[in-house]
């Protein structure tokens, strides 16, 4: 079996479509990911971290596109998600952020944008609990998939052999299986699932192709 991960994605600012995604989900997630967008570093708005819940029992991903994760990070705390994503490109250092995260039980992760080259953000990576290989356009969904960022995964493991790889961008049944071969640990899905008429179906569909054999196309 691959120990590849789908993770639906929930990116919205309306609390009303939060609630209903969250609805959609849970028969069948137990990793979703959150995207928070401050208009700032995402050109999207998002609703705040602060309006963020989550079922009992569910793992949550929050991933942070933000221009100063450091005004974050105390509802961060309060929230309690299982992994926090900052983006490496904020100007920001990341280090002290991690320290606070990972002491109180959260993962810390960070996200590296298309043109960022991993050697770039050693010591984030080095410190980092999940690196995020974000290969779509920010605080959107439904991009295309730009498959040359695989090639950021080994570069990335060879820094940090342990860290758990996530790919966020244009997954989907005809991307996901190339993904999954690079080496992506956790596989961020949004309009692909959500979009989809049965998500449970498509959920199932995605984590089917994993184990399919063949040549990747």
């Amino acid at each position: 079996m691959n120990s590849t991960q789908i993770v639906p994605t929930i990116l919205t600012n309306d609390l009303e479509q939060y609630k209903q995604l969250i609805a959609k989900f849970q028969p069948f997630a137990k990793r979703v990911q959150v995207d928070i967008c401050d208009g700032t570093f995402a050109p999207a708005v998002t609703i705040p971290a602060n309006n963020v819940w989550w079922p009992q029992g569910w793992e949550i991903d929050l991933h942070m596109m933000v221009v100063k994760p450091s005004d974050h990070l105390p509802i961060i705390l309060q929230l309690k998600p299982s992994l926090c994503i900052f983006h490496a490109e904020t100007g920001e250092d990341l280090l002290p952020m991690f320290d606070q995260l990972q002491a109180a039980g959260i993962r810390a992760g960070v996200a590296l944008m298309k043109p960022s080259f991993p050697g770039s953000f050693r010591p984030f990576i080095e410190k980092a609990d999940h690196v995020l290989v974000f290969a779509g356009e920010i605080g959107k969904q439904g991009s295309q998939a730009d498959l040359l960022q695989t090639e950021k995964i080994q570069l990335i493991k060879d820094i940090n052999p342990n860290v758990e790889i996530g790919w966020d961008g244009g997954a989907n049944l005809k991307t996901v299986r190339a993904i999954a071969r690079a080496g992506a640990d956790v596989i961020n899905v949004g309009s692909a699932i959500t979009n989809a008429e049965d998500p449970k179906a498509m959920f199932d569909a995605l984590t089917a192709e994993f184990d399919k054999r063949g040549v990747v196309l």
